[in-house]
């Protein structure tokens, strides 16, 4: 009991997080241990192992159901293969789809190309460049529990009129 308030059990927010399995699962792991008791991070297991199907409307629409239906934002770990995974585009296509909220979170593993640019998923970009998906550095997003709701709580305050979803959907891995 707070201020004579009664206080209820605290609700924890659900989280899909995207990323190249391969590349950059260190990065995973580590914000699920810092974080898993206070948000549901929902599903580790790779879309490419838990979906036995060549057919992309058939896995697209399997990722919406299976992983991102009942989260409420997805947040992007972008390393420097990251923008070149299919299924990392079709995760975040299903995210505005449905108007989630979307933070992209630069990785140390994701260094300047010769042009002074990071790599980042189209479709990520297209939505950052619009306003609607926060970009933050691994750095800054991990600081604390704090700083990651807040992050969490400025994406699914975005107005979903900026949301950009236009990019090509990608069919293969680059």
């Amino acid at each position: 009991m707070a201020n004579g308030l009664l206080l209820g059990p605290t609700i924890k927010r659900k989280v899909f997080v995207s990323y190249h399995h391969d590349g950059d699962r260190e990065f995973y792991n580590n914000f699920v241990n810092a974080f898993s008791n206070t948000y549901d991070v929902i599903s580790d297991n790779s879309v490419d192992r838990a979906v036995d199907s060549t057919n992309t409307d058939y896995v697209i629409r399997r990722i919406s159901e299976n992983h991102i239906t009942g989260s409420s934002c997805t947040i992007v770990l972008c390393g420097a293969e990251t923008p070149y995974r299919k299924f990392v585009d079709w995760e975040i296509k299903d995210t505005l789809e449905k108007q989630h909220g979307l933070i992209g979170v630069n990785l140390p593993t994701n260094l300047l190309n010769s042009d002074s640019k990071y790599t980042v998923p189209d479709r990520l970009h297209d939505n950052i460049v619009s306003g609607y998906a926060v970009w933050v550095n691994w750095n800054e997003f991990t600081q604390n529990i704090q700083q990651v709701k807040s992050y969490i709580e400025v994406a699914n305050s975005k107005s979903a009129n900026l949301i950009n979803n236009s990019s090509s959907l990608m069919k293969r891995n680059n």
